[in-house]
This record gives C-alpha cells, structure tokens and sequence, in this order.
C-alpha cells in the first residue's frame, strides 16, 4: 500500500477511536476495549472490501458484514457514519434515553446494520445461512463475519465452521478479534483455543494470521482468493490506541471518568 493511503487510513482509524471515546464518555458505557481492538479492521472493510454503496444500502447483491461480536457497536456506528450510512450527529445519540444507536446492534436502527446481535455466538450461523442463500440464488454479494475470540467457546460457532467447511462456502469470510481477553480474564485462560490455526484448519478453512491493527496484512489477507471458506486470525489488543487502556481486563466493562477521557482524548489528538 502506498504510504499516502496507508496514513490515511490511520488517520481515519484515530477519528474512530475519538467518536468511540465520546460515545462512551457520553453515555456512561462500556466495552470500549472490545471496540478499539477491531478499528483497523473495520477501517479496512469499510474504505477497500466491502462493495456497498451508503446511498442505496439495501441493494440485494450487496457484500453483507456482521459483527457478531455487537458490544464493540460503538466502533461499527462510528465507521458507518463515517462513509455515509447515517450523519454524524447520530453518534451522540447513542446509548442514552430516546436514543438512535442502542448498545447491541439493532437492523430496525440505522441503515447498515444487517442483523440484530447481542447474544454471542449466533453471528456465524446467521452468516452462514446467508451465504448459502446467495450460493442458492446466484448472488455474488459476499458474507463477512467479525467474531471475538471469546466468542469461539460457543458450541454453535463450531457447529457452523463444520456446516460451512462441508458446504465449501467460498462466499464466507470470517475475522476473530484475537486479543486474548474476555470478560472474565484472559482468553486461553477460561478456556484454552490454541493452537487456534490448527484448529480452525483442522476443520477445513483456510486460515491466514496477521496483525490486526496492520492495514497492509489485513488488506492482503482478505484479499486473498478461496476456494471454501476463509478465516482471518487477527491478533488484536484490547484497548488499542490509548496507553492506559491496551491489553487490561478494567477496560471491557469500564465506563472513563473525566481525568481518564482528558487523558484519552489527548493521547489521541497527539497522533493527529
């Protein structure tokens, strides 16, 4: 990627995460962790993937994204409002009474939520489901679903990584936030998932690994041609872009007070 492009997207990744900051600041929420560890990520789906158009988002051939992981929704509303799906505005809305934007995700919303989520574990079964109905109908819109890696302990996620290695659907792409921790400690801790590439290959997937805050590996590896269903393994940390956040536990469920939102928002304005 020429580095023009490459600072551009960084840019575009530090206004997410200061929208994400004012959101939670603003309501009071949480999981702001889970969402700075998939910025990048959607950054990278958003601006150079996903064919969608914001001015027609329920074209039937649309590639559809899911996240499935909906407590980093604060993240997902800030990218969509960024290229279009809704205005800005919006974003203050998020969380509170009368509000647009509901913590989980919620299709009746805004434009550009395709499924409702909040119970993890149901994303990759809806994804797959989807996928088959495009196969079925000829439709070349791709699935792309985001899963947290705590997530990856629900027997229904294995049970549609089997459905879908077996129906070699070459239309699903599927990311895991691998940051390693979940809501109640470290991930491999609560249960353990390594060795997780050979695991997912073990079910017939292709499997990349990359970091998942590097715009040039992300773009390679959902670039990457398939013939069944693909995996990216994206190493991520929790809290990524402000010091005091990155790879704690505190910040999956911590609401920043004043001092703590000052410090955030100005770590973030010095990568301007």
């Amino acid at each position: 990627m020429q580095t023009d492009e490459n600072e551009k997207l960084k840019a575009l990744a530090n206004t997410i995460r200061k929208h994400v900051l004012n959101m939670v600041m603003h309501a009071q929420s949480s999981h702001i962790g889970a969402s700075y560890s998939i910025v990048e990520i959607l950054v990278t789906l958003y601006t150079n993937i996903l064919k969608i158009d914001p001015k027609n988002p329920t074209d039937p051939y649309r590639d559809k994204f899911l996240l499935s992981k909906a407590h980093g929704s604060t993240a997902l509303y800030a990218i969509l409002a960024e290229v279009g799906f809704f205005p800005l505005e919006y974003l203050n809305r998020y969380y509170v009474d009368d509000s647009i934007l509901p913590g989980h995700l919620d299709r009746e919303s805004v434009p550009g939520i395709e499924f409702s989520m909040g119970s993890l574990g149901h994303g990759l079964s809806v994804g797959v489901g989807m996928a088959i109905a495009n196969r079925q109908t000829k439709n070349p819109g791709r699935i792309f679903v985001l899963l947290s890696d705590g997530e990856c302990n629900e027997g229904s996620v294995w049970e549609a990584i089997m459905l879908a290695s077996h129906l070699k659907l070459a239309n699903l792409t599927v990311i895991v936030d691998y940051n390693k921790i979940q809501s109640f400690g470290r991930t491999n801790e609560v249960i353990n998932q390594e060795p997780v590439l050979d695991r997912w290959r073990a079910f017939g997937w292709d499997v990349w690994e990359v970091d998942g805050h590097n715009f040039d590996g992300l773009l390679d590896a959902l670039r990457a041609p398939h013939t069944g269903p693909k995996v990216i393994i994206a190493h991520t940390v929790k809290g990524k872009g402000v010091s005091f956040m990155e790879d704690t536990l505190d910040w999956h469920y911590k609401s920043p007070n004043k001092e703590q939102y000052e410090q955030a928002m100005h770590e973030l304005e010095n990568l301007d």
